[in-house]
């Protein structure tokens, strides 16, 4: 019988010691995603102020691809329209709102890299130059945010799903749901067509 008490203790002290080591884990990894997401935002941010830079200077050449400017116009309009919380990003819905938004802007925007290609003093323009340095730096910077976001859901969502870390979220943390991360829309998988 004491043999079976010593082993009891050792199984429960050791349970304890596990959540009690885990105890954290929940909360860091939480604010890991909510500071990865913020920077998702901010880059999408910097993005959507140089496009009315970028689209004025493009008018200036190509004043007939009304239809383009119309369309980058509206699509940044709708991406602004969108605001997704750090605790919205447990809402497959609202969550697949606003990355169709965010990949119609980069769809717009694309048709207006192509319509620069038909202007080739717009090209040697510095203003244009600098706009479209920028711009495409903040393509980079949204792909790597986008990265670590979709690094940081995944170890949270690991934690909230595996052992200890789902005992220790069920008592301790029992709001903490699933967060949702980025998947490629099958117009951003297909292969760009390019007409001169």
């Amino acid at each position: 019988m004491k043999a079976f008490l010593i082993g009891l203790a050792v199984i429960v002290l050791g349970l304890v010691a596990l959540i009690v080591t885990n105890i954290n884990n929940v909360p860091k990894l939480d604010e890991n995603v909510k500071a990865s997401w913020s920077q998702v935002q901010n880059q999408y941010k910097r993005r959507a102020d140089l496009i009315p830079n970028l689209v004025s200077t493009v008018k200036g050449y190509a004043e007939h691809e009304k239809s383009t400017f119309k369309e980058v116009t509206e699509a940044r309009a709708n991406v602004g329209k969108i605001s997704l919380t750090p605790e919205m990003l447990s809402n497959p819905q609202m969550f697949q709102q606003f990355q169709q938004a965010q990949g119609a802007l980069s769809s717009a925007l694309s048709k207006l890299m192509l319509v620069v290609e038909k202007y080739p003093d717009l090209k040697a323009n510095k203003n244009f130059l600098a706009l479209q340095t920028q711009l495409e730096g903040t393509e980079n910077r949204i792909t790597v945010a986008r990265k670590d976001y979709i690094q940081t859901v995944k170890l949270y969502n690991l934690e909230l799903r595996t052992y200890p870390g789902r005992i220790v979220a069920a008592i301790m943390y029992p709001e903490a749901q699933v967060r949702q991360t980025f998947t490629a829309s099958p117009q951003e998988q297909e292969t760009p067509k390019v007409k001169f």
